[in-house]
């Protein structure tokens, strides 16, 4: 059978599974609907949590970045997994016992302000809706090469499938379907990553494939190293980037992770503190499969693309390479006009390649099964959708909860609030889909983007909030905003040329960037810069109930440390 049919085939079985899931876990309060009722196994919720975690970024573009930008592109890889080991031990069990399931719930209660709460819905809402666009065009990429049809056409394919069980199901339909998720994603990203490191080494494990020998008897790295360096390109196993940008771009997806609130509120759905804790760990273990193979991926994809293009006739290409140029995302420029396709550093290059169809394309490079790069498509619509529908929960919840029922109209009934939060889904879900019609660029850089909102914003509003007993409502609403604005600004300014004459003037300002920092660095400067303010602020102004501090010191006593002995 063909690729298609085999993705008609996938794609159909797992969204059946989906929405049959969805029907089968309807959500019938508001406590089913924003937390899942509080009792799901810290099993099921690790695995539901690594799919929230593991989205479109991670299944489709992080090893795409890191092929093509090689020891540069492991600073996703750092600032992603050690966040969430930081989100795991620093923050969750303390969240989980405070007892409020949504970011701006927990600002709002602890700064003990309607101020506080309608700054931090705001600022969730900016991050969600960066982060969901990334999720999205992760949707359309793979509808438009296997489904064949319009871009546009899948994106709006992928929201009303996550419509239909965000909607109904809310938080307790989202769960069970990412555990499937996580089944899905995890098995289509494992299966090729095996198939091909058996090809191009022998060896079946990934992540010691990638530094084996290859059939020539050379160095898999040290072989890639060589053809990177006879196109011109940097050798791959040598940065480029500053090491204070590497440090700062680290730095901020790592304290950006411990402030995203699709991610936070798993720790909600569980019953105890303690399964809490469970489900972070297992949560990190599902995590680190994907994670630990992605490099891999990226070694393999990249050696496969130089092998097969590299100074090859055009009219020899294999079938992949005519399939992808339709999506657009790969475009050959005869610039010589000699019929070969020169893949080169600088001006001469005639390829260009979207780094985010490297994964996705991979085994139709390695020349696999058919099956196999159907799974793929599966693996990525399964990890794009389950971050998407984390997400529009978070937005659904912060406009029905936060700010209706806890801002604008306290007496609303819960089946009131649920259909506001089912209202607001369906809103959310159309903003969603028209960032994935208008991309504003690729998966990753998007998603990186998302992770330096949420440290300038929320990181030391929550980090204060658990920490600092007297941080009062003043200081950490002004360090949100500021935090926040000045995130935004340079992100306008460097990365969309807002401020400079729009897009093309992108590479130029490179130059001009603060400290030498990139946008996907400077949330860890806005971050400093919230900190500084937020305690300056503090300092001058009034005292924290002594109520709210004995609430901060309670949460940091484990459970049962009143009944130890000595």
């Amino acid at each position: 059978m063909s690729v298609q049919i085999w993705t008609y085939i996938f794609v159909g079985i797992t969204f059946a599974l989906y929405i049959g899931i969805a029907i089968w876990s309807h959500a019938g309060s508001t406590k089913e609907f924003y937390v899942a009722g509080g009792g799901v196994s810290p099993l099921a919720n690790g695995m539901a949590t690594a799919a929230d975690w593991m989205s479109a970024a991670s299944f489709i573009s992080m090893a795409g970045l890191i092929s093509f930008m090689g020891y540069d592109g492991t600073v996703y890889l750092m600032g992603w997994t050690g966040g969430y080991v930081l989100l795991a031990l620093l923050l969750a069990p303390y969240l989980r016992k405070f007892g409020k399931f949504t970011v701006p719930d927990f600002i709002g209660e602890r700064y003990y302000s309607k101020t506080a709460r309608v700054v931090a819905v705001m600022c969730a809402l900016l991050v969600s809706f960066t982060y969901v666009a990334g999720q999205m065009r992760g949707v359309g990429v793979v509808f438009s090469r296997f489904l064949e049809v319009d871009i546009n056409t899948g994106v709006v394919i992928g929201m009303v499938i996550v419509l239909f069980y965000a909607v109904l199901g809310g938080m307790k339909g989202i769960t069970y379907t990412q555990v499937a998720q996580y089944c899905v994603l995890i098995f289509a990203f494992m299966v090729p990553a095996i198939f091909i490191s058996i090809q191009m080494t022998g060896n079946p494990i990934p992540q010691l494939g990638m530094g084996a020998k290859g059939a020539d008897g050379t160095y898999l790295l040290k072989k890639l190293n060589g053809l990177s360096t006879e196109l011109g390109f940097a050798a791959y196993t040598q940065g480029s980037k500053s090491l204070i940008d590497v440090f700062a771009i680290t730095l901020a997806l790592m304290v950006g992770t411990a402030g995203l609130p699709h991610v936070i509120v798993r720790f909600f759905t569980v019953k105890k503190v303690r399964d809490a804790r469970k489900s972070a760990g297992l949560a990190l273990l599902f995590i680190a499969i994907l994670y630990t193979t992605a490099p891999a991926v990226a070694v393999f994809a990249r050696t496969n693309l130089i092998n097969t293009v590299s100074n090859k006739a055009y009219s020899d290409m294999p079938t992949w390479f005519s399939n992808w140029e339709k999506t657009g995302l790969l475009k050959f420029n005869d610039i010589n006009g000699d019929g070969k396709i020169q893949y080169v550093a600088g001006t001469a290059n005639e390829l260009t390649v979207d780094r985010d169809i490297m994964v996705l394309a991979n085994p139709e490079i390695a020349d696999l099964p058919a099956w196999v790069i159907a799974l793929v498509a599966a693996g990525g619509l399964a990890a794009a959708l389950s971050t998407a529908a984390g997400l529009l929960l978070v937005i659904s919840a912060s406009v029905s909860h936060d700010l209706i029922k806890n801002v604008f109209n306290p007496k609303i009934t819960e089946k009131q609030e649920l259909v506001a939060a089912r209202i607001a889904a369906v809103g959310a879900v159309c903003v969603a889909g028209y960032f994935g019609i208008n991309p504003p660029g690729f998966v990753a850089a998007v998603v990186a983007l998302a992770f330096g909102l949420a440290a300038a914003s929320f990181f030391p509003a929550i980090i204060l909030g658990i920490f600092y007993k007297r941080m009062n409502k003043e200081g950490a609403v002004t360090g949100m905003i500021v935090g926040i604005s000045l995130m935004v600004f340079y992100m306008l300014k460097f990365k969309f040329g807002i401020f400079d004459g729009g897009k093309a003037a992108v590479a130029g300002l490179k130059a001009h960037w603060w400290f030498g920092i990139s946008p996907e660095g400077f949330g860890t400067i806005a971050m400093l810069v919230n900190f500084a303010v937020s305690l300056i602020v503090n300092r001058f102004t009034s005292e924290v109930p002594q109520g709210v501090q004995e609430i901060v010191e309670n949460i940091r006593i484990p459970s049962g440390a009143d009944k130890a002995t000595h």
